[in-house]
C-alpha cells in the first residue's frame, strides 16, 4: 500500500492552523505521517501542534524546529523528514477538501506522473469563497493544458511555473534530483520543473482546496486587473530577467548532474541566454527597438518568455 506523508511548514501559524489540520485529519483516505517543520514560531503554532498530536495517534507525526531557515529551507527541512512514497505539500493557513489526497493518489496512478498539482478555491481571510479559483487567475489557456496533458510539460514550465506548492502532492523519488532546493527557486516551482524534466505532470481541474488570500500570505495571487496589467507592461524589468537567467543556469547545472536528455538541458541553456539578453537591453526605450525585433522575429518570446509576445511590449516599455 501507498505510504502517505504531509509535509507542513510552519511559522507564527496559529491563526489558522487548527483548522488546516483538522482538514487533513478528515480526509477520506488520511495520510500515514505528518511531518510538520517549525521555522522558530513565537506564537502558540508549537503548542497547538503538540496538542492535536496528542489528541490523534492514528496518524504518526514528526515535529522539527529551529528558526531562521526561511519558506524554502524550511519545506526543504520537511520533506527530508518524511518516510512516504508520496509527499502531499501543506501550507498552514489552508483548508483541504476532504478527498485531496484520495484523488492525487488516483490521478498519479492514472497517469503515472511524478507530481501532481490542482486547481483550489480562492477564499478571504475568513474562509468566504472570493468567487474565483486558482486557474482563473493564472489565466491558464487551454492550449497549455493541451501541451501539459499530451505529456510536453517541459517547454509550458520552462517558460512560467503553474504549480502551487499548498496544492502539490509528488513521487517520493523526485527528491533524488530536487534536493536540496536551490536559493534562487521556490520550492513549488523547482519541484515542478524538475518533474517535468523527467516525465509527466499531472495537472488537475478539481478544486482541492481552500487557498486562503490575506495579507500575511508568503505567496498568493492577486486579481489581475486592467490597472495592474497596464502597470506591469512599465515596471522595472531588467532585475527580473536578470534573475530568471540566474534561475536558468541553476537549473542548467542540476540537470546535467542527474543526467537530463541532451535537448532538454539545451533548452534550458537558450532560456538562460534568451533572459540574459532581455536583461542586457539597452535603458533607452529606442535602442532597445532591434534587440526586441531580433527575440521576435526568432520566436524567442513564445518559447521562453512567461507571457509569449506579451513580454515583448514588456521589453520595449519598462523602466531600467
Amino acid at each position: 500500500m501507498t505510504r502517505v506523508s504531509v509535509a507542513l511548514a510552519t511559522f507564527n501559524g496559529a491563526r489558522y492552523l487548527e483548522e488546516q489540520l483538522s482538514s487533513i485529519l478528515v480526509q477520506t483516505r488520511l495520510p500515514d505521517e505528518i511531518v510538520v517543520s517549525d521555522d522558530g514560531s513565537t506564537d502558540e503554532t508549537h503548542e497547538l501542534v503538540e496538542r492535536i498530536r496528542d489528541e490523534h495517534p492514528e496518524v504518526e507525526w514528526v515535529i522539527e524546529s529551529g528558526g531562521g531557515l526561511g519558506v524554502v529551507r524550511n519545506f526543504d527541512r520537511a520533506v527530508r523528514g518524511t518516510t512516504g512514497d508520496v509527499i502531499v505539500l501543506s501550507d498552514q493557513d489552508d483548508r483541504w477538501h476532504d478527498v485531496r489526497i484520495e484523488r492525487a493518489l488516483a490521478e498519479l496512478e492514472r497517469t503515472g506522473a511524478l507530481l501532481h498539482h490542482s486547481d483550489a478555491r480562492l477564499v478571504d481571510a475568513t474562509g468566504t469563497d472570493l468567487g474565483a479559483t486558482l486557474f482563473e487567475r493564472l489565466e491558464i489557456a487551454d492550449r497549455t493544458f493541451g501541451e501539459i496533458e499530451q505529456g510536453d510539460a517541459f517547454g509550458v514550465y520552462l517558460r512560467r511555473n503553474l504549480a502551487t506548492g499548498a496544492a502539490t502532492a509528488f513521487r517520493r523519488e523526485l527528491l533524488d534530483d530536487a534536493l536540496p532546493f536551490p536559493e534562487a527557486w521556490v520550492h513549488d516551482e523547482w519541484l515542478a520543473i524538475l518533474a517535468a524534466a523527467r516525465g509527466r505532470i499531472a495537472i488537475d481541474r478539481a478544486q482541492l482546496i481552500d487557498y486562503r488570500q490575506h495579507g500575511a500570505n508568503q505567496i498568493g495571487v492577486r486579481r489581475p486587473t486592467l490597472a495592474r496589467k497596464v502597470r506591469r507592461v512599465f515596471e522595472h524589468q531588467g532585475g527580473r530577467n536578470e534573475d530568471l537567467a540566474v534561475r536558468a543556469r541553476v537549473l542548467f547545472d542540476r540537470l546535467v548532474e542527474v543526467g537530463t536528455p541532451q535537448r532538454l538541458t539545451e533548452a534550458v541553456a537558450q532560456k538562460a541566454a534568451i533572459e540574459q539578453r532581455r536583461a542586457d537591453l539597452p535603458r533607452g526605450r529606442v535602442k532597445r527597438l532591434p534587440g526586441v525585433v531580433h527575440l521576435l522575429r526568432t520566436g524567442a518570446y513564445e518559447r521562453y518568455a512567461s507571457q509569449g509576445r506579451k513580454d515583448a511590449l514588456r521589453d520595449l516599455l519598462s523602466r531600467r
